[in-house]
């Protein structure tokens, strides 16, 4: 193992714990599966503009914007942390996505007061979602995939799934962005997001669509 931060396993009694293979799917799945995601929303979104339907719009933008937000809310919790921790690069590399992160959650806030109609804020969004997404996919899912583990990407995945569930739905871009204080605050701030989304009837997953 190379270091990733996570708490240790309990006590496997009988078994070596360096080959145990956790149950669930790896951080790199996850995120490579949530930045395929994206990529449609964003295309249902581009693709339904032309037509001017205010709710359909207004529904698909609520769902980008809630499903962007806890992508980044899991990677600054559990993806930049094992970047800074195991890449002798890390530091800088996590710094520039945590820095491009809070720049999309300013578009997204944008986005999220206009109208639905108004998708200047989302001119602003793709571009910088897409170059997140390559970036991810081509300087550090690789890498990452060389250093650590099998067990450990899985066991960092397990984690980004109870993250999601946890985190907010609507961006905060005043909230921390980095450990120890974003995992204390995102939960406390996603459970008001949902209660709004709730009283609002506001979509924001993809199932909802």
């Amino acid at each position: 193992m190379t270091g990733a931060p996570l708490p240790p396993l309990p006590p496997m009694f009988g078994a070596d714990e360096s080959e145990a293979r956790p149950g669930g799917r790896s951080i790199l799945a996850i995120l490579g599966e949530q930045h395929r995601q994206l990529t449609d929303l964003y295309a249902l979104l581009a693709a339904a503009a032309p037509e001017g339907d205010d709710a359909r719009l207004g529904t698909l933008t609520n769902v980008l914007i809630a499903t962007l937000t806890r992508h980044l809310s899991a990677e600054e919790q559990y993806l930049y942390p094992a970047v800074r921790a195991v890449l002798p690069d890390g530091e800088r590399l996590a710094a520039i996505e945590v820095g491009a992160d809070e720049a999309i959650a300013y578009a997204l806030q944008r986005l999220a007061a206009g109208p639905p109609t108004d998708l200047r804020g989302l001119e602003e969004v793709e571009p910088a979602l897409r170059l997140h997404i390559r970036r991810c996919e081509q300087r550090i899912f690789p890498r990452l995939r060389e250093v650590l583990a099998e067990a450990e990407l899985i066991r960092l995945g397990n984690r980004v799934e109870i993250a999601g569930e946890a985190a907010p739905t609507r961006p905060h871009p005043g909230t921390p962005f980095t450990p120890p204080w974003n995992k204390l605050v995102e939960p406390v701030v996603g459970a008001v997001d949902k209660v709004r989304d709730a009283a609002a009837g506001r979509a924001t997953r993809a199932e909802d669509l």
